[in-house]
């Protein structure tokens, strides 16, 4: 059952960037965004990546922790975070069960043929581990302001 708002999020094990498992629960106490993008080192991705990158600053003084998480290996992911310099880590989602808890897996079309994939969404989870707002079918433009903004009224 995926994750609904004002629910605690699940504590799954998740695969993190620097070789690290890690669970959403161990940021209890801070504010978390968890961002989902469909591919690792895509142009959609990577400025949506960008654009978190650069109000990483921000959000650090709204005590808010940035996460960012797709279905690419943790090789993949750690070559996205280097090259882009993101300040936070990335999750690899392989075995697909964050996706799940948040239900991001749509039937997308793309050049005429569909095949399932991870709709751009953003979900913001209080410092009790409660999910307090989401995003879904996020255009990049603007979008990491409007989240910051959301992060500060928390």
């Amino acid at each position: 059952m995926p994750t609904q708002l004002g629910e605690a999020v699940a504590a799954l094990e998740l695969k993190a960037t620097g070789d690290r498992t890690i669970k959403l629960s161990d940021y209890r106490g801070k504010h978390l965004v968890l961002y989902f993008y469909p591919k690792a080192s895509t142009p959609g991705c990577t400025q949506e990546g960008q654009d978190f990158r650069d109000a990483a600053d921000a959000f650090t003084a709204a005590d808010t922790v940035i996460l960012g998480a797709s279905r690419d290996g943790r090789k993949a992911q750690e070559n996205f975070k280097a090259k882009q310099g993101f300040p936070f880590d990335l999750i690899a989602d392989t075995d697909e069960a964050l996706c799940q808890a948040f239900a991001v897996i749509k039937l997308k079309k793309m050049y005429g043929k569909e095949s399932l994939g991870v709709e751009r969404s953003t979900f913001l989870i209080d410092a009790a581990g409660v999910l307090r707002q989401e995003w879904r079918g996020v255009k990049v433009k603007g979008h990491v302001e409007e989240v910051l903004a959301a992060a500060r009224a928390l």
